[in-house]
């Protein structure tokens, strides 16, 4: 194996458990590092610039998309952008880091287009649609519109399960963490 890294993307519709099991892979795998994206939203009480996100105003994140500066990159449909920088991602491959990437399932597809053998990319989907609405509906976050449009996009993005080079069903949090554990680490 050569000395640069790899990237690691793990795709997963709203509320599939992305955000758990990323902290989990983090704490345990000393060699992940995560790619922090950036982001238009503005900042969350508890949220710190370039450790949840780079926070961007509009005019610099679209300046740095003509620049051709990010990997990929959404806008959603409340006008938020986000998207991972090409040189956070560059620099830390060149350390050898194994870069976790948390973007969308097209974001990924381009990702691993673009690098090839040098990205896994895994699927961590939900049981079913019906799960999935409970598990927003418990989060308490979303008014019906947004749910809608969660769910619309969720039924849009488990269509493209099958291009990844994995997929983990969370049914249950333990089980489906070690399956994605393992898989992580045999590609590591």
């Amino acid at each position: 194996m050569n000395k640069e890294g790899k990237i690691i993307i793990l795709v997963s519709p709203s509320g599939g458990g992305k955000s758990t099991m990323t902290r989990r892979l983090l704490r345990d795998i000393e060699t992940l590092k995560f790619s922090v994206s950036a982001t238009t939203r503005k900042p969350r009480e508890e949220e710190v610039h370039g450790r949840e996100y780079y926070f961007l105003g509009q005019d610099e994140f679209r300046e740095k998309i003509s620049r051709g500066e990010f990997l990929e990159w959404e806008e959603f449909y409340n006008g938020t952008l986000y998207g991972t920088l090409r040189s956070a991602v560059e620099n830390d491959l060149k350390k050898g880091y194994f870069v976790l990437l948390d973007i969308d399932v097209l974001g990924a597809l381009n990702v691993k287009k673009l690098y090839g053998d040098q990205v896994f990319a895994v699927f961590l989907a939900p049981p079913s649609l019906e799960i999935l609405k409970e598990r927003l509906e418990l989060r308490g976050t979303e008014t019906y519109e947004t749910l809608n449009t969660r769910l619309e996009r969720a039924s849009a993005e488990m269509s493209y399960a099958d291009r990844f080079d994995a997929v983990v069903v969370n049914d249950d949090l333990e089980t489906a963490y070690n399956e994605l554990l393992e898989l992580v680490q045999n590609y590591h």
